[in-house]
């Protein structure tokens, strides 16, 4: 996207479809925030060090406790990435 597009006016929708299917986010997630993101997850110890990469308009793409299983899965999916503080 070009700098200049950047500084329009996005819909709200246009917003919420920004870098679909071309950028990726990785966070750590909390356990409690497991079966809200991934409801298919299966039962875990909630004393693990839970990692998740989601699209750019916050689609579930995958769940870990290995944070390099992220960054592996995002090139898989031709995904640039980005992690969230």
């Amino acid at each position: 996207m070009l700098l200049k597009e950047a500084n329009t006016q996005l819909t709200e929708s246009e917003l919420a479809h920004l870098g679909a299917g071309e950028v990726g986010y990785i966070r750590k997630i909390r356990y409690e925030d497991v079966s809200r993101c991934f409801p298919e997850a299966p039962s875990m110890d909630p004393n693990l060090d839970l990692w998740a990469l989601f699209g750019a308009d916050g689609t579930p793409i995958l769940l870990t406790d290995n944070r390099s299983s992220t960054f592996f899965k995002a090139a898989e999916d031709d995904l640039k990435t980005v992690s969230l503080h």
